[in-house]
């Protein structure tokens, strides 16, 4: 059976929720769901910062995987909020748990998360 519209976005919401509730319970308190901001839209959780630096994450409860439109959709949504780096974080079939869910992120980014600092890591290297 297909989602509909209106059942995809619930799936969205839901998604989303658990996420920031796990990062929020686990990592930092101010962690929660954002508001859709249209074409200038920052991401789906606010609060999430490392080393001080903003981060955006993406969350997708999406039957088919795209990582590519996902990942270009959070690089887009990365450069609207001035953020450090973004991850994408997407539904584990068959896994109902936070824990459980898939992150996909660059090398880039993750260097960046490691080190604190996007600026420090030129192409080509």
């Amino acid at each position: 059976m297909t989602r509909s519209n209106r059942s995809a976005r619930a799936a969205g919401t839901r998604f989303e929720t658990l996420v920031a509730g796990y990062l929020n319970h686990h990592w930092d308190d101010r962690i929660e769901r954002r508001t859709r901001h249209g074409a200038k839209d920052r991401g789906d959780l606010s609060g999430v910062r490392v080393m001080g630096q903003r981060v955006v994450v993406e969350c997708k409860d999406h039957n088919r995987l795209d990582l590519a439109g996902w990942w270009a959709e959070a690089e887009t949504e990365r450069g609207n909020d001035g953020a450090n780096a973004a991850f994408v974080v997407h539904k584990r079939r068959g896994k109902s748990a936070a824990a459980d869910q898939w992150v996909t992120l660059t090398l880039g980014d993750l260097l960046a998360l490691l080190a604190g600092n996007r600026d420090r890591f030129t192409y080509p290297f």
